[in-house]
């Protein structure tokens, strides 16, 4: 087979694959945001003493947070990964990994139906305590890595060109968020096995899901930097930081995690573990994301000073989705240096922070169901896909500030219908503020879908060219060599 044959093979192959992961990340959004909705009612004044059964809540949210935190950031991170060229085949592991993933969201769904089945609200990760949900987790967690452990985590494998427009910062971001997530598994892994026995179920899988969990903070927010440089590129036309400072700044974010496997051995029950990672966290994310957000910032300023930047570059989904991530970001890190308890500060943190990893890879979403196969999308379609992040964004954003402020005045986190107990105005009002901007996220989770379905209904490409994921709200296509 010639080159350029084996090649465009490879491209075959890849579109291939990111699809399956796409739509595998499309998939547990759509079933997150169905229980999302019941949780937003659940939390709401006068709804909430509608509920007497918190249980039931709980296990709603379970199954939302695994769904939209583990599966969607973690199965879309894998649809980018798919894309890095490389001039060489994946491994037959590596083309499966959806597969198995698959079936374990099959069974973390089927567990959450059981009778009797406990939910146990463990940070970062929650589970339901039956094996079949522990399977169903480790499936996901085995598919990932099967999908990961492949030719393309190599630095210098690259082929020139891919099925969609990477940025050699962002294929050093992507690399390094699969790093991440290996390093999320390992420690999984060696914080069970470093568990004493005798624990209740609560104990046990606080401390199993909490080093682990804090790494796969740091795998989400390495796809997100991937994202914003491919959006930014879309719109400056080039990419917004070279090769050369992303790699510096990915070491700097990734380089303390290599301890992260290790630490549970000295004893996952000390105090030492539980501040290791909180740390880690607190001073490990904050520092790379800020500065290549300035750098980015910068590049913008410049094009725009230079007249560089159009009005029309300026209304993009591109441009509108990176400023909407970033401005949660930046509202993410401000909310969790504020955190002076266990209020409902906390949650409104991470919603912050998940709600601008979610944006921006919804605001990539269009481009890549392209590069995947399906047609460009109509006029009204691109002008929904315009408004859709920015919608879920400022809902995330009232919603974050609404929980901030009830935290503020003493509202506890993980209390549901009956439990909740409101004692001040302001917690009320900080509550009815939240349920509005969870109501509004919502209508921007709909919205998501209903683009995502436009997108599916649409012809989809089969002749076998390579349709460019460029389609950038009618901005000119960009390409990179890696």
């Amino acid at each position: 087979m010639s080159t350029v044959g084996a090649q465009r093979d490879l491209v075959a192959d890849d579109r291939a694959r990111a699809g399956r992961w796409l739509w595998l990340a499309l998939a547990s959004l759509g079933l997150a945001g169905v229980l999302a909705s019941g949780l937003v009612f659940a939390r709401m004044p006068v709804l909430a003493t509608l509920v007497t059964d918190p249980a039931f809540f709980k296990r709603c949210l379970v199954v939302h947070v695994d769904l939209a935190l583990v599966v969607w950031f973690h199965a879309f991170a894998a649809a980018l990964f798919a894309f890095v060229p490389s001039r060489m085949p994946s491994n037959v592991i590596a083309r499966h990994g959806t597969v198995i993933a698959a079936f374990g969201m099959a069974f973390m769904l089927l567990a959450a139906g059981v009778n009797g089945a406990r939910p146990i609200l463990a940070n970062y990760v929650p589970v339901i305590d039956h094996p079949l949900y522990v399977i169903g987790l480790g499936a996901v967690g085995l598919g990932l890595a099967a999908t990961i452990l492949d030719v393309k985590l190599l630095p210098g494998a690259e082929a020139p060109l891919g099925p969609f427009s990477l940025p050699p910062a962002s294929i050093v971001a992507l690399r390094t968020a699969g790093i991440c997530i290996l390093l999320a598994l390992a420690t999984f892994v060696s914080t069970a096995i470093a568990v004493p026995a005798g624990l209740s179920p609560e104990a046990y899988w606080e401390l199993v899901m909490w080093g682990g969990g804090h790494v796969l903070q740091f795998a989400s927010v390495a796809a997100m930097l991937a994202v914003w440089t491919v959006l930014l590129a879309q719109v400056l036309g080039h990419s917004p930081i070279d090769r050369g400072a992303a790699t510096t700044l990915c070491l700097l974010l990734a380089t303390p995690l290599l301890a992260a496997p290790l630490l549970p051995l000295f004893g996952p029950t000390t105090a030492a573990y539980h501040k290791s990672f909180t740390r880690l966290m607190q001073f490990g994310i904050a520092p790379p994301v800020l500065a290549w957000l300035v750098i980015s910032v910068r590049a913008l300023a410049r094009s725009n000073r230079a007249g560089e930047l159009s009005a029309e570059a300026k209304k993009s989904g591109a441009f509108l989705g990176f400023f909407t991530s970033a401005a949660l970001t930046v509202a993410g890190f401000g909310l969790g240096a504020s955190i002076r308890g266990p209020n409902t500060v906390i949650p409104a943190h991470y919603h912050a922070s998940i709600g601008a990893v979610t944006v921006a890879f919804m605001a990539v979403t269009v481009p890549l169901l392209t590069a995947v196969g399906y047609a460009s999308p109509s006029r009204r379609v691109l002008a929904l896909s315009r408004v859709q992040p920015v919608m879920l964004g400022v809902g995330q954003l009232i919603f974050a500030i609404g929980f901030a402020l009830a935290g503020a005045h003493g509202m506890r986190r993980k209390a549901y219908g009956g439990e909740q107990q409101i004692r001040t105005w302001a917690e009320w009002i900080g509550l009815g503020v939240m349920g509005i901007g969870g109501l509004v996220a919502v209508a921007g989770g709909v919205l998501f879908l209903v683009v995502v379905f436009a997108m599916w209904r649409g012809r989809q490409v089969r002749d076998g060219s390579t349709q460019r994921g460029d389609a950038w709200l009618r901005l000119p296509s960009t390409r990179f060599n890696a």
